[in-house]
């Protein structure tokens, strides 16, 4: 009797390991990946324009609502921590290539080792040997450091020629967009041959205008490039792009790229496109609240086009949401306003930093006097010196900002910047800056830095595969997490210092 049990429980054991070995062989594969990088995004961003949804969507209400984003109905979340061989405070050259390849490297190089010798293979590279499709995008130039990340290999990131006639020239990429090229002649040093001219050579459809963006089907290998860029060669700011569209004006947004690749990529043997939010990076680095929170919502916007595939897709469908690093140290509670905030007064902001900027070179060309420049002030940003409103500056407030627009009608060579005046205004326009720190303040928000932070990250993931993103890892396991999903092989050797 003891046998017969024995070999019973034995055969169960047996059909059970075959069972899981059968499941294991069948599990799905991800055949369209998508990878959104929201560059700066930490979670005091992405909290933040939660708290700015729900108060803007529930004015009247007596209790603090915050919002859902997308991203926040997704099966699995994890949280990864982003230093480099640098520093626990990482660049976006470093901790992208940690994503694209599984290795660690210094701070400003993009897919070389810590001694700028060996390159380092890329989950991009891994895909189109799999048969598919790639296709990278950026609201920032697509020679930046994250976008480069994943179709090329410096050991600086500001060789922005060579990055550029990498993309072009290489075999991994099928669809690029976005914004455009900072070098498209070369180096300022060396010039070299047009980068439009290189992609005819190679192939590449070059599309330029906002209904031939919008028409863009499965037509072959696709640059496709806004038409009205903004500062850089980027895109526009969400909340310049919003105004532009409200006056009228037609402007693309990050979701429509990503909509027009999806179209352009979709094939039997799948893709993996990799979309960045870039100018959320840019507004934390000039401490501007209110335009990383519309930046954060248009790359929101664009994770919907990949969960409206998605939908088509159930079985097939992967897509993860993070950021590279946290910029600016940004905090949701200020001094002066104890344990409340205020967002409804983020709403007053009508533009972006570089739009008050260009504000503000008018009024040094024509002279403007305090008085009227803050008449310009409560126009866009609702800051005012007029008594009894809510965004009423204090006499402290008023003497911040008067001695920041005296710094700032001087021409930029006059200017004396000491400590104090660096600790302010981070190199940024002193006027901007105090216009923005003092409506962010006012609104309960704050900056610690003009730089990048060390903060760990959350990772939001969806669909076949996306149980490899969960719980506490490192940014080098982004990259294992998407070759597992694919059911692919690392076939090349991954540099010691982040071998797994």
């Amino acid at each position: 009797m003891k046998k017969l049990t024995a070999l019973m429980l034995a055969a169960i054991m047996l059909l059970s390991l075959t069972a899981a070995m059968a499941q294991e062989a069948e599990a799905p594969k991800a055949k369209y990946v998508f990878f959104f990088v929201g560059d700066g995004m930490g979670s005091p961003q992405t909290t933040a324009t939660r708290y700015y949804v729900g108060t803007q969507q529930n004015p009247d209400s007596p209790y603090p609502m915050p919002a859902k984003l997308v991203f926040d109905e997704f099966k699995y979340t994890g949280l990864m921590t982003t230093y480099d061989a640098s520093s626990f405070a990482p660049d976006s050259a470093s901790t992208a290539s940690s994503m694209a390849s599984g290795a660690k490297t210094l701070s400003g190089v993009i897919n070389y080792d810590v001694n700028k010798e060996k390159q380092f293979k890329l989950v991009s590279e891994y895909a189109k040997e799999a048969g598919m499709k790639v296709g990278v995008i950026s609201s920032v130039s697509i020679d930046h450091a994250t976008p480069a990340a994943f179709y090329s290999k410096v050991p600086s990131r500001n060789q922005y020629y060579d990055i550029s006639v990498q993309g072009l020239t290489g075999t991994t990429l099928d669809f690029l967009g976005g914004g455009g090229y900072k070098r498209p002649d070369g180096e300022k040093d060396t010039p070299s041959q047009n980068l439009f001219e290189i992609a005819k050579e190679n192939g590449w459809n070059y599309v330029n205008d906002n209904e031939g963006i919008r028409a863009i089907t499965e037509s072959g290998r696709t640059l496709a490039i806004v038409p009205d860029k903004g500062d850089s060669d980027s895109m526009q700011y969400e909340i310049d792009r919003l105004a532009k569209v409200a006056a009228g004006e037609d402007s693309l947004s990050l979701a429509d790229i990503t909509a027009a690749a999806i179209r352009n990529l979709e094939n039997d043997n799948g893709f993996f496109l990799m979309v960045e939010g870039g100018k959320i990076d840019w507004t934390c680095h000039a401490n501007d609240a209110t335009t990383a929170i519309y930046d954060t919502l248009a790359f929101e916007d664009a994770v919907k086009e990949a969960v409206a595939f998605a939908e088509k897709h159930p079985e097939e469908t992967l897509i993860v949401v993070t950021g590279d690093h946290e910029t600016g140290g940004l905090t949701i509670g200020f001094a002066t306003t104890a344990y409340d905030t205020h967002f409804q007064y983020l709403q007053s902001q009508k533009m972006s930093y570089v739009k008050l900027d260009e504000q503000i070179a008018k009024m040094r060309e024509e002279k403007t006097n305090f008085e009227d420049a803050m008449a310009i002030v409560a126009q866009h940003f609702g800051l005012t010196l007029e008594e009894g409103q809510d965004l009423t500056l204090t006499a402290k407030e008023r003497e911040a900002l008067q001695r920041a627009y005296e710094l700032s009608m001087l021409p930029a060579a006059q200017r004396i910047i000491g400590e104090q005046e660096a600790f302010l205004y981070g190199g940024y326009e002193p006027f901007s800056m105090a216009i923005t720190h003092a409506l962010n303040n006012k609104a309960g928000l704050a900056y610690t830095s003009f730089a990048h932070t060390g903060l760990q990250l959350p990772v939001y993931a969806n669909g076949t595969g996306a149980d490899n993103f969960s719980g506490s890892y490192d940014n080098t396991d982004i990259f294992y997490g998407f070759m597992n999903a694919m059911g692919l092989e690392v076939n090349e050797e991954i540099p010691a210092l982040a071998a797994k």
